[in-house]
């Protein structure tokens, strides 16, 4: 009879209490080996390089650098390796970036053991796993068109200087128009846009695209 395949596995999660619990999990399970662990993206991009797991739980927040951008680069340098995204965080921004990035997979830390350790399996197999939040703030995404709050063309020009930093003064001369008429179009802005503040503005456009050509 054929010898059970063992899954070699790495853990990446700035939380070591979080790492201990998944390495607890996966002695339970003989098919599963635990490689290495890694406390943020940057150490996880370098195990992986140096272990060459065949799947990774990567948490999606973690400093010096983010899950995200780490799947990015391990998937660049090894299209073999399996990502399954591990994270507490249930938002579309989150979940597309991931799956984007290369993730085969998106989990909440709450998922029981069994099924965290059968989609482990599904993604050796390249097979996809998706927590039920997840596939619901897809299927919301796509049912959804993105909205841009009812801006106008010019309301997003204006919007579009204001993400560059500039003053009302400077978008004036830049849009051939009066600085109470841009100061009138900022107002509304923030009013479209549920927003106190220029900053939260900009930031807001940016994270939800809302500038895209």
């Amino acid at each position: 009879m054929k010898a059970q395949e063992t899954i070699r596995v790495l853990v990446a999660d700035d939380h070591i209490i979080v790492r201990e619990g998944l390495e607890s999990l996966l002695d339970a399970f003989p098919d599963l080996e635990l490689v290495g662990e890694a406390e943020n993206g940057r150490v996880a991009i370098e195990l992986a390089q140096a272990l060459q797991p065949d799947v990774i739980l990567m948490d999606l927040i973690m400093p010096e650098m983010n899950g995200i951008e780490a799947i990015k680069k391990i998937k660049q340098q090894n299209k073999q390796v399996q990502v399954l995204a591990l994270t507490s965080f249930s938002n579309k921004t989150l979940v597309k970036d991931a799956l984007e990035a290369g993730a085969i997979g998106y989990l909440l830390k709450n998922v029981p053991a069994v099924e965290l350790a059968q989609a482990i399996r599904n993604a050796h197999r390249a097979e996809p796993t998706l927590a039920p939040e997840a596939t619901k703030l897809l299927l919301e995404t796509i049912v959804q068109p993105p909205s841009d709050y009812g801006l106008s063309d010019r309301e997003k020009e204006v919007l579009r200087h204001i993400v560059a930093g500039k003053k009302n003064e400077d978008i004036a001369l830049a849009l051939r128009i009066s600085p109470s008429t841009v100061k009138n179009h900022v107002s509304s802005i923030l009013t479209k846009l549920n927003v106190k503040s220029r900053t939260t503005a900009a930031t807001k456009a940016v994270q939800e695209n809302l500038l895209k050509p």
